[in-house]
C-alpha cells in the first residue's frame, strides 16, 4: 500500500459529522504524526472553502486509489 505523506489527497473511512463529512469525503494531509500513525487532514469545498481541519488515525483514512473517480453532493451542515 502507497504511504501518505504531507499534500497526498485522502479518502475518509468512516463519517466526520461534526464536520458534515461522510465516508468516502476527499480531504488533504497537511500534517504527518509520528511516522504515519496520526494525520492532520484539511477538507474543503469545491470552491476551496475550509470545511475543517482535524486529527485522524491512520486506519481513518485510505489513500486514492488509480481508479476511483470524484462525486459531488451537498454539505449538510
Amino acid at each position: 500500500m502507497k504511504t501518505i505523506q504531507e499534500h497526498d489527497q485522502i479518502i475518509l473511512m468512516r463519517n466526520l459529522t461534526e464536520f458534515g463529512l461522510c465516508l468516502g469525503d476527499i480531504g488533504t494531509v497537511v500534517l504527518v504524526h509520528q511516522a504515519g500513525r496520526g494525520y492532520e487532514v484539511e477538507f474543503l469545498t469545491l470552491d476551496g472553502k475550509t470545511i475543517g481541519v482535524t486529527t485522524l488515525m491512520a486506519d481513518e483514512i485510505r489513500p486514492i486509489g488509480s481508479r476511483e473517480v470524484a462525486h459531488a453532493r451537498l454539505l449538510n451542515t
